[in-house]
């Protein structure tokens, strides 16, 4: 299993998917290309190319191109979906002829990865020893040690300063967001919310203060994620506003020392590592489930040992995080990441912390583990229509007219 630092991709909205992996791609293309190469094509495929528009995965292929001077022509095919993940694409390098002299297939795997056919080389080294929670668990029971500790004997102590830049992220993103008015990019006109969840929530006392801060600062980065700004994947863009929505509520609330917060990001990157390893964080192959339904477990985690919980309590909140998303569809309207998926974060930060509750009123026992259901939640997103997976022909998205 691999770092929890490819969980925690600091990059720009408004999907890890659609915008963040097919810049990489385009990237990794130019680098590879014969110097000799004259007029480039890119084609996307399945997904990609069925809600590449609204994702604004063209933007940020040309932008790519345009800045190395280079001529390009984008090709949308999407009813063709390549054999081995929804979100493919293939980039072609052309020579003053006509002639095609390079070409390079690449899947656009979830969080910002990407997957080149035929590419034996292994871009990061695996460094976890377990890939199973149950094993992580009876590990921490036997050694007496917190999932945190296990990332950092994995990772080294390094992984602290990334997650010190991944926490002054999610807060950066959290604090604009809350300020900011006006209407999102886009043919929906859909209007920001989270300043005015903020400014009513501070209205309230108690429970439904908490809870409306909670919503606010999961809209605010949910938000900045779909106007293009600087997000964190936790585990991707669509779902980037549940982890630092829950964290940021609870650093704020309980005055918290930063250290608590970055052990708290590495025990949830430890439950999205596992889920990414075993099944899949990408909308486009198992649908929402593994985007807003990952983070809920993360969120619901990191929540439940801020509060003290023990290891087997935090895999419970975990698991119930992931388990009551278990069929979300991934159908966003026109396809943006908007409706319904800016909503999907904030409601997903305030179920984290009721499983949070929980967990914690239980031993941590339970029937079904964590990794029961991550495979449970793979089997369930592959036998789920494409229509329902990030292709926008389906569910909410289905015959939507603009206003």
């Amino acid at each position: 299993m691999k770092s929890i630092k490819e969980i925690y991709r600091i990059g720009y909205g408004p999907s890890s998917s659609h915008t963040m992996g097919p810049r990489h791609a385009a990237q990794e293309f130019l680098r590879r290309a014969p110097h000799s190469a004259h007029n480039f094509e890119v084609v996307l495929y399945g997904s990609l190319a069925a809600t590449g528009k609204g994702h604004m995965t063209d933007v940020a292929i040309e932008d790519v191109f345009t800045k190395a001077g280079k001529l390009l022509k984008i090709t949308w095919e999407p009813n063709t979906f390549l054999p081995a993940h929804p979100n493919g694409m293939t980039l072609r390098a052309f020579n003053d002829e006509g002639e095609n002299i390079y070409e390079m297939t690449v899947y656009s795997i979830g969080g910002g990865a990407i997957r080149i056919e035929g590419d034996k080389e292994e871009l990061s080294p695996d460094i976890y020893t377990k890939d199973k929670l149950t094993d992580i668990l009876e590990y921490c029971e036997r050694t007496g040690k917190s999932y945190w500790e296990y990332v950092e004997e994995c990772e080294g102590p390094d992984i602290w300063h990334y997650l010190h830049k991944v926490w002054e992220t999610m807060k950066a993103a959290v604090e604009r967001g809350i300020t900011k008015e006006g209407r999102l990019p886009g043919p929906l006109n859909l209007r920001r919310k989270a300043a005015q969840y903020y400014i009513k929530a501070t209205g309230f006392r108690d429970n439904i203060k908490s809870r409306g801060l909670t919503f606010s600062y999961a809209l605010a980065v949910s938000e900045e994620n779909a106007s293009g700004g600087e997000i964190v994947t936790a585990p991707t863009c669509g779902s980037c506003g549940v982890l630092p929505g829950v964290l940021y509520h609870l650093w704020k609330s309980r005055d918290l020392p930063e250290m608590r917060v970055l052990r708290a990001l590495a025990t949830a990157g430890l439950i999205g590592n596992i889920v990414k390893q075993n099944a899949s964080i990408s909308g486009a192959e198992v649908g929402c489930q593994g985007e807003v339904g990952v983070a809920c477990a993360m969120a619901a985690a990191a929540a439940n040992q801020l509060f003290g919980g023990s290891p087997a309590q935090i895999e419970y909140a975990a698991e119930m995080g992931l388990e009551h998303h278990l069929g979300m569809t991934c159908d966003p309207v026109c396809g943006l990441v908007q409706i319904p998926c800016i909503e999907r974060n904030a409601y997903a930060a305030a179920r984290a912390l009721d499983a949070n509750i929980y967990s914690t009123f239980s031993d941590g026992g339970h029937r079904v583990s964590f990794d029961k259901l991550v495979q449970v939640m793979k089997e369930t997103g592959h036998d789920l229509p494409s229509l329902y997976k990030e292709t926008s022909t389906g569910g909410l998205a289905k015959d939507y007219k603009q206003m």
